[in-house]
């Protein structure tokens, strides 16, 4: 079918022909209930979808559980076409995308842009490099020539994604791109709030050849349907709030099943007296603004050095003034809206409780009912105090809180405040230096003189979360690794392990003893 989705520019309405084509593709009852959803930029209803029910989840794991057998002999490099032509479809159909990720979370259309460029690149890389983290593996046996040592990678069975709203091409396909290439199928709950992202990428899927129910899409609200797919998965991939995260950890513990968690963060910038201000500052505004600031990797702490704080904030501060704030579908606009009703409410408790303890606004912080209901200024805070909410608490919006400091060392120590530890970001003319000061944040991923794309670009790098910010990692090996089971296989040939009959015991103690001290010596595994 065509995808032309977009029929009413000036009030951003989608065709409902077209809205119900892709609902086809959720596992729901006939007559199910049905959600309308939103678009932020404009505050009106953007598509009535049909209500899965815990019930629809589980007939969604039996079918893909069915599915996934197959799937799982498909080879290796059948699998990379699948994703080699999910890349191309995507990118050539990424305006109808880009329409629907920009209607669906209210963001600017060049960080809606972002997901087409990241998930493309995670598509290509495990289509590519699948073959080599999946390979059989030998290891060194216990009795040298004797003992052949294999493991071998097995998939999970029925990957559950539960997704978040504010990336939801990213958080949603890419957690299912090395799930199907390790052979599993995959079962994804996206947000309510960009449903249809979802359910256009599973049609995209289709059309690269995944075979049907190898990948299905449920749909409804956390508590309910996120919680059952939790409750059925052999694997959880979650991406969301600490709070819930740890729901969801502890409900997959409770079944013995893995689950891979990106959760929240406090990410710090530190400006090093060293750095290159004009760079800096134009870095410093994409990491702080970029989706309005609704990114788990984006920066709510900007940590200067004395030495440069002053003049970075006079270059800093208007150029975040001037930023366009804009709710079309074009590429004018730097920032877009935040996501909805919660996030804008969260935001402005946020600032009002720093006004009132005493924090100073350098520029921003005012609604802007003008452009669209959930528009907010990007803000910039001077004299955080440590008990204010906004230091506290992740705001995840267009806000960030300066702190200057005297030191390197005062700055990791800054950066290490906190129960989080997701991202981090280090600028100085030295990367060498920049490396060494990195590498004492306690982050899962530190960018040296970038943001956070150069780390989150980068699909063969493990990316992920310390601390209160997540646990295990997406991307790389371990991202598809995460999907499998290890099987090791173990040959023993010619004589067993066990001491013979002729030898007894205690011989047999003493001639292993000298054969481990041998191998120490010999420098073997």
């Amino acid at each position: 079918m065509s995808t032309p989705p977009v029929v009413d520019d000036p009030v951003l309405a989608l065709d409902p022909q077209w809205v119900a084509h892709l609902a086809e593709r959720a596992v729901t009852q006939p007559r199910a209930e049905t959600m309308t959803s939103i678009t932020p930029l404009t505050g009106r209803p953007l598509a009535v979808l049909p209500v899965s029910t815990p019930q629809d989840v589980h007939l969604a794991f039996v079918g893909s559980r069915a599915a996934g057998q197959a799937w799982a002999h498909v080879p290796l490099a059948t699998r990379s076409q699948v994703l080699l032509r999910f890349h191309d479809l995507l990118l050539r159909h990424q305006v109808e995308m880009l329409d629907l990720i920009q209607l669906e979370t209210g963001k600017a259309r060049h960080h809606a842009f972002d997901e087409i460029v990241d998930t493309a690149q995670v598509a290509r890389h495990y289509a590519r490099h699948a073959s080599r983290y999946l390979r059989p593996r030998s290891h060194p046996g216990l009795i040298p020539v004797l003992t052949d040592v294999l493991e071998l990678r097995h998939p999970k069975g029925v990957v559950g994604v539960v997704a978040p709203w504010n990336y939801p091409l990213s958080m949603g396909v890419t957690d299912a791109l090395p799930a199907l290439m390790a052979g599993n199928a995959v079962v994804v709950r996206p947000d309510p709030a960009t449903s249809l992202t979802m359910l256009f990428a599973a049609e995209l899927l289709d059309r690269a050849g995944l075979p049907g129910r190898v990948l299905q899409v449920v749909l409804g609200s956390g508590p309910s349907v996120g919680a059952a797919v939790v409750q059925e998965a052999d694997h959880v991939c979650f991406t969301g709030s600490t709070r819930t995260g740890r729901t969801v950890g502890a409900q997959a513990g409770e079944r013995l099943v893995s689950a891979t968690l990106e959760l929240g963060g406090k990410n710090p910038l530190y400006v090093a007296a060293d750095a290159d201000l004009d760079r800096a500052v134009e870095g410093a505004v994409r990491a702080c603004f970029a989706s309005a600031g609704q990114l788990c990797v984006s920066t709510e702490r900007l940590l200067l050095h004395d030495v440069i704080a002053d003049d970075f904030l006079a270059k800093f501060v208007p150029t975040v003034a001037a930023m366009r704030l804009g709710a079309n579908l074009t590429y004018d606009a730097d920032m877009g809206s935040l996501g909805g009703p919660e996030q804008l409410a969260r935001v402005r408790r946020h600032v009002e409780n720093a006004q009132a303890m005493g924090a100073t606004v350098l520029t921003g912080a005012r609604p802007r009912p003008d452009i669209g209901p959930f528009f907010y200024e990007p803000t910039v805070l001077t004299h955080v105090t440590p008990e204010m909410d906004v230091a506290k608490e992740e705001t995840f919006g267009p806000v960030v809180s300066v702190y200057r400091v005297g030191s390197d060392a005062e700055a990791v120590a800054l950066a290490n405040e906190g129960e989080y530890g997701l991202s981090a970001s280090v600028w100085t003319a030295d990367a060498i230096r920049g490396r060494a000061i990195g590498s004492l944040i306690r982050a899962g991923s530190v960018n040296i003189n970038e943001g956070y794309a150069a780390a989150y670009a980068s699909p063969s790098a493990p990316m992920g979360g310390m601390g209160s910010s997540g646990v295990g990692r997406r991307h790389g090996a371990e991202g598809i690794l995460a999907m499998t089971e290890a099987q090791t296989i173990a040959t023993q040939r010619l004589i067993g392990v066990g001491a013979p009959a002729r030898i007894g015991q205690e011989r047999w103690a003493d001639l292993i003893t000298s054969g481990l001290k041998v191998m120490k010596t010999l420098g073997r595994h």
